[in-house]
């Protein structure tokens, strides 16, 4: 069977109450967003969750994932030593908070440098399979749509995230697939290769677009397909 269900969401550490301390009420209303989206994916048989690295690595359900580099040493899941880059571990912690935290999981780290062809390709694997399989999709649109922004303004950050937002609302696969990797890559917008694997599985699904912002001057998205 093809996907079943997708959901996207950002992965800022600070989605970790306890990364975040005192600050981790400013993300009240994204976190709930995410745990409502993630909760969809239940209705699959598996999840495969997708996520930005430097290199292409996949993992299974064991694989650790922990948040010790930010401040957070007691906040771990999965097996032995935490291994997962930040895109799947934020995936993991959400899947481990929701109600499809008992499915089988798989991770898979996709190269943030990696050919739109080459990720629409993956999206059809999965979409192609005889499995139920929801994916959670991991990625932040731009970092530089303010002043305040972790890197400086860009001009056209605003209006590719935009893009974005509006393809998710629209489950509009081509859209997706057509991001520029160069302008992403100018923009730091770690998730252009994980929702063009998207843009690869939405077959027939429809989307809705639960929540568009950029609190820090990133964007995050929180998008739901079933």
């Amino acid at each position: 069977m093809p996907v079943v269900a997708a959901a996207v969401c950002p992965h800022p550490p600070l989605l970790v109450p306890e990364v975040a301390t005192g600050a981790a009420a400013e993300l009240d209303d994204l976190r709930a967003a995410c745990l409502a989206v993630v909760d969809r994916l239940a209705a699959a048989d598996q999840v495969v969750v997708i996520g930005a690295a430097p290199t292409e690595g996949v993992y299974d359900g064991s694989a650790g994932g922990g948040f010790g580099a930010y401040g957070a040493p007691s906040v771990r899941f999965g097996s032995g030593e935490p291994v997962l880059p930040l895109s799947l571990a934020i995936g993991g912690w959400l899947l481990e908070q929701s109600k499809a935290g008992h499915l089988a999981r798989t991770y898979r780290a996709v190269p943030v440098d990696a050919r739109p062809a080459d990720c629409v390709q993956l999206g059809k694997e999965f979409a192609d399979g005889n499995d139920r399989i929801g994916l959670l999709v991991m990625g932040d649109g731009a970092p530089r749509r303010s002043e305040h922004s972790p890197v400086h303004l860009h001009p056209r950050a605003e209006i590719f995230d935009a893009t974005v937002a509006q393809a998710f609302a629209a489950a509009d696969a081509d859209v997706l697939a057509a991001l520029d990797p160069d302008l992403a890559a100018e923009l730091q917008a770690a998730g252009r290769a994980p929702w063009q694997v998207l843009a690869g599985a939405l077959a027939n699904l429809n989307g809705e677009l639960l929540h568009d912002a950029a609190p820090y001057g990133v964007g995050y998205f929180v998008a739901s397909f079933t």
